[in-house]
């Protein structure tokens, strides 16, 4: 504790303190009137002019958010007719996809093509990968294009968006559709399903700092991008969210450059005219057609990275932040990472489930679009009492009707998988599945790429929880299946979550004990936690997605949360004149005195005495440590 004497002195050196700051501040100005202004702790504070205020902040009328209307494509309908028209004008023409830097077109060093996946002898784009040296050039004129774009209003940024969100549900949407149908293998129910996606950035535009004195002085807030560039490293699988990747770094202020998949180049470049229209400025977000280590390669040795936007797998997210650690000291900023991988997502169905229900969903969750979602159930946990009587049977009995086909007919489930690259890993998978023991596959195992790269849908019973195939990301129409004794219930879910980290997890239940328990032991280890639903299908704006533990850095993408990673808010305060800032204050300070000045009336003459007796020696010195306790206060 401090004692009375010491705390005296202390606060009369933090008084001195402050009073030299204030004149140094003010400049010549008299003192007795300061100190006169200061003393009245009782009175009010001087009426205060205020001056003009140069800082204008952008504020907009709150609006309800919702997401387009899916339509049903139903025969005869017009919207299937336009599908059609334009699934032929994709298939008819091999479109030319350019890189695209700051308005210009540029050659790269090689050239190839996307080809469907379901028939992998039909390209329908060609295009050229940039080389290292024009990836570098890239990178200077997106920094160049950041200065001017950060200063473009905001208003007139979402006017951009907003015309952009017409042309992509309206002119754009039959063809993104059928880019996404031919070019990625999605069912028209899949593709029509990624084309929406709302903007927050009006609710954070309109947050101010408190304003309790408006008379004294105005607090803003304003929202930067980051200085340099941004890279956007996106996925093959979403068409919406690639574009998500690429432009809500864009639209906080900051300029892109966007690396689109090799099996997505068609559909993300039609997104990308549709942006062009809608009046967004060349260089602000450049299209850049590469190879994923040339492009990481630059991108993580420019000392102008501002941030990477990534959505891909685990072990690639590694590499990009280890690349970003080895270059720290080169960097003019701390490269911002955002980046969510897809995991190890699950389903556990609890003794008082919906069997049926558990059943639908899982089915949905596991084989749509061939479980190439982030989301994809790819592990069942079932309990031994609901095992044999009620899930196995009808489990493999609808699973073994799924029309798996051309993308292009609506009765598909689902179609082939990406690529050759995707065909080779998950017949490694298969082959590891068939020569291992503690595996039994069920139905599926088999595959055949002849002419698309089919995988038919596997279900696999799986003893050992603590063997890869229940841990790795499978990405890959394959379920495995781990039947779990009812009186382990407990013991199996703290091993789920122990082994199983993902962006989404789902609990089939009707015990609201259990869900309580279930919700509270899978708390960390999956981003997102559903209950009596299949762990696939977020609606951008309704279930905002990340992953949990080492699958991402979770920032909620479809929430105003992933905006704020793209942004660097700097705080402004205006005062209205020149010395408000010290008179709240010391009028804080002189009560605290005041309240010293009265326990020193109810001392003892005898206490009083020897007080005076230790200052007139001078023997009591000012505590430093209890001085830096009481001036840590002062911000």
């Amino acid at each position: 504790m401090m004692s009375r004497v010491a705390h005296g002195i202390a606060l009369s050196k933090r008084l001195r303190l402050l009073m030299h700051g204030v004149l140094a501040k003010c400049g010549p100005i008299n003192n007795r009137l300061l100190l006169k202004s200061w003393a009245r702790a009782s009175s009010s504070p001087p009426t205060l002019s205020k001056a003009h205020n140069v800082f204008e902040m952008e504020h907009f009328p709150l609006v309800s958010i919702s997401n387009e209307k899916v339509l049903n494509y139903e025969v005869g309908s017009a919207e299937r007719k336009s599908l059609e028209h334009e699934l032929l004008n994709v298939l008819n023409k091999v479109e030319r996809v350019p890189i695209l830097i700051d308005g210009e077109i540029y050659s790269g060093n090689r050239e190839t093509n996307q080809a469907i996946p379901f028939n992998w002898k039909q390209p329908i784009a060609r295009y050229e990968q940039a080389h290292r040296v024009l990836i570098e050039l890239a990178a200077e004129k997106t920094s160049r294009a950041q200065e001017t774009w950060d200063k473009i209003k905001l208003g007139k940024r979402m006017a951009i968006w907003n015309k952009a969100a017409e042309l992509i549900a309206g002119k754009y949407r039959f063809k993104i559709i059928a880019a996404t149908m031919l070019g990625q293998g999605k069912t028209v129910r899949q593709a029509e399903l990624d084309v929406v996606n709302p903007i927050f950035l009006r609710n954070l535009a309109n947050y101010e700092p408190l304003n309790d004195q408006p008379e004294v002085c105005r607090n803003h807030m304003r929202l930067r991008g980051l200085t340099g560039f941004v890279a956007a490293i996106s996925p093959f699988n979403y068409t919406s969210l690639a574009a998500n990747l690429a432009f809500t770094p864009a639209l906080m202020g900051n300029a892109v450059m966007w690396k689109p998949s090799d099996s997505s180049i068609l559909s993300n470049w039609f997104v990308y005219q549709a942006m062009q229209e809608a009046g967004l400025p060349s260089g602000v977000v450049n299209f850049i057609p590469a190879a994923a280590t040339d492009f990481a390669t630059v991108i993580t040795q420019h000392a102008k990275l501002a941030g990477i936007h990534f959505t891909g797998t685990a072990s690639v997210l590694k590499v990009l932040w280890q690349q970003v650690a080895q270059n720290i000291s080169v960097f003019n900023n701390y490269p911002r990472l955002v980046g969510d991988c897809g995991g190890k997502n699950f389903h556990f169905v609890h003794a008082s489930a919906d069997p049926a229900a558990a059943v639908a969903c899982t089915i949905r969750g596991a084989f749509e679009y061939a479980g190439q979602k982030c989301t994809s159930c790819s592990m069942l946990y079932v309990p031994e009492s609901l095992w044999k009587s009620q899930i196995k049977e009808s489990l493999l009995k609808i699973t073994k009707t799924l029309f798996v086909s051309d993308a292009t007919y609506c009765d598909c489930f689902y179609s082939a998988v990406i690529d050759k690259n995707a065909f080779k890993r998950i017949q490694m998978f298969l082959k590891y599945i068939n020569d291992n023991p503690t595996c039994e596959v069920l139905m599926g195992g088999t595959c055949c790429k002849k002419q698309g790269y089919y995988v038919d849908p596997t279900i696999v019973q799986i003893t050992d929880l603590d063997d890869r195939i229940c841990k790795d990301e499978l990405l890959a129409p394959i379920l495995c299946v781990h039947v779990y004794l009812d009186s382990e219930v407990r013991q199996t879910m703290e091993k789920v979550a122990r082994v199983n980290h993902g962006i989404i997890g789902s609990i089939f239940a009707n015990d609201t004990q259990f869900i309580k328990e279930a919700s509270d032991t899978f708390k960390l280890n999956v981003g997102n936690l559903n209950i009596n639903d299949k762990c696939t299908g977020c609606t951008v704006g309704k279930q905002p997605f990340g992953g949990g533990h080492i699958t991402g850095t979770n920032d909620k993408i479809g929430s105003p949360h992933s905006l704020l990673r793209w942004t660097s808010p700097q705080v402004i305060k205006q005062s209205f004149v020149p010395h408000v800032n010290v008179y709240y204050p010391y009028m804080e300070i002189s009560d605290r005195i005041k309240n010293i000045c009265k326990l020193k009336q109810s001392e003892t003459p005898e206490e009083q005495s020897n007080v005076h007796k230790e200052q007139s020696v001078g023997q009591l010195e000012p505590n430093a440590e209890l001085l830096n306790e009481q001036n840590s206060n002062i911000i």
